[in-house]
């Protein structure tokens, strides 16, 4: 199959590329920078459409005979003309429309595990539930993929809770730790996606997830087991929390945490309806040995697993 695929040179993106090229597909990657096309070229089964989701010419070109969208443009902070909004609505309604254009047989989405339209919900899942609502409406055989955490090497949350464990004395957990999350594996996702890609019988919207729902507390507990050390934890009250994520707004490169961001993660990322065995096939990898593996290079030689 000919597929269209944006978000090609993200976290996900990249492993769903390399998953659907391993599986024999023909990929057309939209590529914003062109510096950043010369490393996809080096893999055979690759074309790529230099542009953005707001260049309608370049999207025509990435639909051309594509057999397959796997829409997987994103972000999680806002910064100047990035909004939620302009991406998530904006973006998605454009790809949808090129794709309707083209004929495109088939419509794969990454939405987010928590995406609804509750006036309570962030402004980064209402987006997202707009933008689910743009592809449920296309009239394209489509799958919408909600993944939880995605935990893998590049994941930037992890890497940062890695990090403090590493070098920090303290470690900071916000309120009492207790929030849960269920990290998924990033090449567990990739394989939903492309077989969301492969299956058009699969229609709707499913959850993705891993198989370990996990308090911030027992994250914790796994990073230094896997890293062998222990560190001393410190409460943040959670009115200080709040406090510093509106520093968010102002500097949100610079600052660990916005207002939406520390919503999110007191709200937990969990569900009881994951997809990912009973509908795509995929054997779940249990979060422990995924956090051992970005560990791995440093850790103490010699450390047994536990």
């Amino acid at each position: 199959m000919r597929i269209a695929l944006t978000g090609s040179t993200g976290f996900v993106g990249a492993a769903v590329l390399h998953r659907l090229l391993r599986r024999g597909h023909e990929v057309h990657a939209l590529v914003r920078d062109p510096e950043r096309a010369g490393r996809l070229t080096d893999h055979g089964g690759v074309h790529v459409v230099v542009g953005h989701l707001g260049d309608d010419q370049a999207l025509e070109r990435l639909m051309a005979e594509a057999d397959a969208v796997v829409h997987l443009v994103g972000i999680i902070v806002e910064i100047g003309a990035q909004t939620f909004e302009r991406v998530h609505v904006g973006g998605t309604s454009r790809v949808v429309a090129a794709a309707r254009a083209a004929g495109v047989r088939r419509f794969v989405q990454m939405s987010a595990l928590g995406a609804r339209h509750d006036e309570s919900a962030t402004a980064y899942h209402r987006t997202k539930a707009e933008g689910e609502e743009i592809v449920r409406e296309s009239g394209i055989s489509h799958a919408i993929l909600r993944p939880s955490l995605i935990a893998g090497e590049g994941s930037a949350p992890l890497t940062m809770m890695i990090d403090m464990v590493r070098f920090a004395p303290l470690v900071p957990v916000i309120g009492d730790g207790r929030y849960r999350m269920q990290p998924v594996w990033l090449e567990d996702v990739a394989e939903a996606f492309a077989v969301a890609v492969e299956r058009p019988d699969l229609q709707g919207s499913f959850d993705i997830a891993g198989p370990d729902a996990l308090t911030w507390h027992e994250m914790l507990d796994l990073v230094e087991r896997s890293l062998g050390v222990r560190r001393t934890r410190i409460a943040v009250p959670l009115n200080v929390a709040r406090f510093g994520a509106l520093a968010g707004l102002a500097l949100p490169e610079v600052a660990p945490l916005t207002p939406d961001q520390l919503q999110m993660l007191l709200e937990g990322n969990t569900t009881d309806s994951t997809a990912l065995e009973t509908v795509f096939g995929v054997r779940p990898r249990r979060v422990a040995d995924v956090f051992r593996e970005m560990c791995a290079p440093y850790a103490p030689a010699g450390l047994q697993p536990t």
